[in-house]
């Protein structure tokens, strides 16, 4: 009987691929007999492209071609019976990365979008058609498509030390589109598929690790890594003689099918509308995969969702999200490990003890940063004892929480409380290299801590401010050596949030900045170098957005009309959730910085502080969308807002064009040098969505750069590629 998924793709003509293989990294796949301890041979593929762990396995048009002709080949020996099984495993420590998003961004057409789609299909579908049984041992990373590769074959081992599991597709604009959204819930539920394929993608794109992939149900064993090849051919070898039966507890029943498969996808496109709103398209369209997905896991229902894959993938590709998610990916991927204007780090200066004046909570995620990440003795300071135990107990807390969940050993856990030193004795910052303030964010509070301390650490000791928008120049202002200090910008969670700003003054020395970039890094952060700027980056534009927010409200607007207009953005929350989660205080305080700063563009109310002062100010549903003013709100807010409402088009162009005009004069006063490290402060810093492409890519498709400076940030703009 022919196989339908071979059946569908037998008449394709794959040869207008080939022009996009020109510059690929080929991954090829050797294959070596292996003869079992039965008696039985299993032929073995291993995935290399003969380089090292740094450039990972990826599956181009070329590896594609490669990777058919070495199954089909297969197929021929398994029909004659020279092999009993065939096993498919990868290079040290790496499966596969999936696609080559690289050539996936070339493509020139949806007809060759759709290509490499059904290419995908035709191969590692291919895995389930070779007359034998097929073993796929994940020894490494496995994403996307390197995933896709484990889920076509018959079972599916995974080493317990592979660096990640995942199906990103959907962080990128796309979907998961070489068999992943029809396979992987047929295996292991819909529940848990919904989290693989759309929620941890969209929670900064999220990774499984081998155990709890396994716990899901998407590999059947799980091995350690020093024997894990050796012990997954001993696995097969039972498998294939009957000694092991491979159950699969979540691979879903008819009851799921028909009860549970509808009102999860319901409770999930709702929680989704909630979270992000309607504009992103790629989960929506993972979702409508996931939905239809439930018909089956027949050869004849995966040759149905394959086609349904190639459509969706095919359309996605050709878009303007996916275009501007390449862009995106490029500035995460590259731009942010080589930061613009970073000095010789031959210059940092060796950090072997750091200092942190304060011991709140800021200070305290700031200390369990640093002796997590670099390991040196770490100092905290405050101004009593009582507040320099509560603080030294927070990190204790966090540290234990870190050894239940396996994230840290017991040994590294004890090491890390070692390291951890509080005290009221500020003469102990004499032997730091390093110290960071987490004071109140005032300036002559700051002036004064670093008057004292600077009377106290050694000459070439280097300080920093972690202040979101004072004139880190006038924090120096009183120092003796201003020179050693930089802003070095934090965002919060700290422990999440991937961006440093690291803010140089005029007098900022290059050793000074190199250590910071040698610290950021240290601390697995990327950093942006800024200038001294109020705002610097993030705060400056997400005060614009929030006073375009607050000047539309004072002008009459129902809330929850302003919020809808800042929908089209497609921002993680909208402006007043977003106060709301930083704090009204802390808005207040930004917005008095800049509008002090610009008052000609800047919108501040004083009414705004009597709104900071109230205890709750947003009713909020239990998803966290806001619903309405508290009585308070409504009490303090009565006669201070006008009469003249604006309408939600109004106010998207005034926050779109606000946007433009800023980022437009930041790069006109230097504050960085191009517009690329803006979009990657509003990525990292603001989690600003990859289908924008941080903001210049969509303010360019809206019109608005050409509206406020004539021309676009992008010639040519960053779009798809169309139809």
């Amino acid at each position: 009987m022919t196989d339908p998924i071979s059946a569908q793709y037998a008449d394709v003509d794959f040869t207008p691929l080939d022009a996009f293989a020109a510059d690929e990294v080929v991954t090829h796949s050797p294959v070596q007999d292996v003869r079992l301890s039965s008696g039985k041979t299993l032929a073995l593929i291993t995935l290399d492209n003969g380089r090292d762990h740094r450039r990972p396995n990826t599956l181009g048009p070329a590896t594609l071609a490669e990777l058919h002709q070495t199954l089909t080949g297969l197929a021929q020996r398994a029909a004659s019976g020279q092999i009993q099984a065939v096993g498919i495993t990868g290079k040290q420590y790496i499966l596969a990365a999936g696609a080559d998003l690289s050539d996936i961004s070339r493509l020139d057409s949806k007809a060759n979008a759709k290509l490499i789609a059904q290419r995908g299909h035709q191969v590692l579908g291919m895995l389930g058609a070779l007359g034998v049984p097929t073993f796929a041992f994940v020894n490494g990373l496995a994403l996307g498509g390197g995933l896709e590769i484990a889920l076509n074959s018959s079972y599916r081992t995974v080493d317990a030390s592979a660096a990640a599991i995942a199906l990103p597709e959907v962080f990128l604009g796309i979907i998961p589109g070489w068999g992943g959204a029809c396979l992987l819930p047929n295996l292991i539920g819909i529940e848990n598929a919904l989290e693989v394929v759309v929620s941890n993608p969209l929670k900064q794109n999220r990774m499984l690790r081998p155990q709890q992939a396994f716990d899901y149900g998407i590999f059947d064993a799980i091995f350690g890594a020093a024997n894990f090849l050796e012990d997954s051919l001993r696995w097969a070898d039972q498998v294939l003689g009957g000694q092991i039966t491979v159950e699969r507890k979540n691979e879903p029943g008819r009851i799921e099918r028909t009860v549970k498969w509808p009102a999860a996808i319901k409770i999930a496109r709702g929680m989704l509308q909630a979270r992000i709103g309607t504009v992103p398209r790629s989960p929506y369209a993972a979702l409508e995969l996931l939905e239809k997905a439930r018909s089956g896991n027949s050869r004849k229902d995966k040759a149905a969702g394959f086609a349904r894959e190639d459509e969706e993938l095919s359309e996605l590709v050709v878009g303007d999200q996916f275009a501007a998610s390449m862009y995106a990916f490029d500035l995460v991927q590259k731009r942010a490990k080589r930061p613009v204007g970073a000095p010789d780090k031959a210059l940092a200066r060796k950090v072997t003890m750091v200092g942190v004046i304060g011991a709140g909570l800021m200070a305290s995620q700031f200390a369990l940063l640093f002796v997590r990440k670099l390991q040196v003795p770490v100092l905290i300071t405050d101004l009593d004892q009582a507040r320099v135990d509560k603080g030294l107990a927070y990190i204790g807390d966090e540290i234990d929480k870190l050894a239940a969940k396996g994230r840290i050993d017991s040994d590294t856990a004890n090491k890390l409380r070692g390291l951890i030193h509080g005290t009221t004795d500020k003469s102990e910052y004499a032997d730091c290299d390093f110290v960071i303030e987490a004071v109140f964010e005032e300036v002559g509070v700051k002036q004064q801590v670093f008057g004292e301390i600077e009377q106290i650490i050694a000459e070439d000791a280097i300080l920093a401010t972690n202040t979101s928008s004072l004139s880190v120049a006038e924090i120096g202002s009183k120092l003796a050596h201003p020179e050693r200090l930089i802003g070095f910008h934090f965002f919060n969670p700290v422990a999440v949030m991937p961006l440093i700003e690291i803010v140089a003054t005029p007098q900022s020395t290059d050793a000074a900045l190199s250590t910071a970039f040698v610290v950021a890094r240290g601390l697995g952060k990327s950093a942006v170098r800024t200038a001294d700027a109020p705002g610097f980056v993030v705060n400056r534009l997400l005060a614009g957005v929030m006073g375009e927010a607050a000047r539309a409200l004072y002008e009459g607007t129902p809330l929850l009309t302003v919020e809808k207009a800042f929908a089209p953005l497609g921002l993680p929350m909208t402006p007043f959730q977003l106060i709301d989660l930083v704090g009204w205080k802390v808005a207040a305080h930004v917005q008095d910085t800049m509008a002090h700063a610009f008052p000609d563009r800047f919108f501040a109310s004083a009414n705004f502080h009597e709104l900071a002062d109230l205890p709750q100010v947003v009713e909020k549903d239990k998803n966290g969308r806001v619903t309405g003013w508290t009585k308070a709100a409504q009490k303090v807010l009565k006669g201070a807002v006008g009469t003249s409402p604006v309408a939600e088009d109004e106010i998207l162009r005034r926050v779109q064009d606000h946007l433009a005009r800023e980022m437009h004069l930041m790069l006109t006063e230097g504050v960085v040098p191009e517009v690329e490290d803006i979009d990657l402060c509003l990525i990292l810093g603001a989690g600003w969505p990859f289908i924008d492409g941080g903001a210049s890519p969509y303010l360019d498709r809206e019109g608005a750069s050409e509206r406020v400076s004539g021309a676009p940030f992008h010639d040519p703009k960053i779009v798809g590629i169309g139809g």
